[in-house]
């Protein structure tokens, strides 16, 4: 072996998480818990995962917020969560795809493991709420596993809408780093063994193919998607739009020109992409989104 690939492989066995890591860190500081206490956490700190809720006559349909890839149920919505409970909404979060020895970290394992997970928490919601179906809105991997969801498992009987926050629909290239992949050797066997999570979102993946043959979309559910020309993780930006009868592609600076939100910040602080989510659930009483 030459030397230089003797440098690069643990090279490249360190810096590609290390690198993925860093790109789907949300800004909000991620601390050690058990999975059981996430929930807790979230209905103290803004009235969401109040499992006592009753769905109104005005919203009559929970919101079921997923995280993105590295994040959790709590850090993923400080602010989305609260601001949708505060409208009167029934909000839930929950964690998925949680890997041995990972305690606060989601999103890593196989993405049709985690849609299993949803499925089983969307139950757990409308059994709660008695409602008959769900609204659905995710940041990143979270927007986009739900369609793993509504495709193969049932989902589309339970769910009335997905909104896509920044979602990884068709693939990303991590801002070029899935490009590095063939000069390191080794490289993608490493993503799909320690973050199967990640390397099921890099684009021309085989989860990706077999999610979007055939279709987008599958009939009786709105789909809303919602980015930002900046985003630096989720590339190409457009890369993120779904085609389909009833969807709605939304860039965020159609509607504010000077927001400089990327991936992590549409995400988890812009409020703008919030009021446009409240527009998504409730397009009868949508109100312009502007600055």
């Amino acid at each position: 072996m030459l030397p230089w690939k003797r440098l690069f492989r643990p090279l490249a066995a360190a810096l590609l998480p290390a690198a993925a890591l860093a790109a789907f860190t949300p800004l909000a500081p991620l601390t050690a818990q058990p999975a059981a206490a996430a929930p807790a956490a979230g209905a103290a700190a803004g009235g969401w995962n109040d499992y006592s809720c009753k769905p109104s006559a005005a919203h009559p349909r929970p919101v079921v917020l997923v995280h993105g890839t590295f994040a959790n149920s709590v850090d993923n919505w400080l602010v989305l969560a609260p601001y949708l409970a505060g409208r009167g909404y029934c909000v839930y979060s929950f964690d998925y795809g949680r890997l041995p020895g990972v305690p606060a970290l989601g999103g890593l394992g196989p993405v049709d493991g985690s849609a299993g997970q949803l499925a089983a928490f969307v139950d757990k919601v409308l059994a709660a709420t008695g409602a008959a179906k769900a609204d659905v809105v995710g940041h990143s991997q979270g927007g986009m596993m739900p369609r793993y969801y509504l495709k193969f498992l049932g989902g589309a009987q339970k769910v009335n809408a997905l909104v896509g926050i920044a979602p990884s629909n068709h693939g990303t290239t991590l801002s070029g780093l899935a490009a590095l992949l063939p000069y390191f050797p080794g490289a993608g066997d490493l993503l799909n063994t320690a973050t199967p999570g990640v390397a099921d979102q890099m684009a021309g993946s085989d989860f990706l193919n077999r999610l979007n043959a055939g279709g987008d979309t599958v009939p009786g559910v709105h789909y809303t998607v919602i980015a930002t020309r900046y985003d630096e993780v989720v590339t190409p930006y457009r890369s993120q739009f779904l085609t389909g009868p009833d969807v709605h592609n939304v860039v965020l600076q159609d509607l504010c020109a000077a927001d400089p939100s990327e991936h992590v910040a549409i995400g988890t602080v812009d409020l703008v992409a919030a009021h446009e989510v409240a527009n998504a659930l409730d397009p009868a009483h949508a109100v312009p989104t502007t600055c």
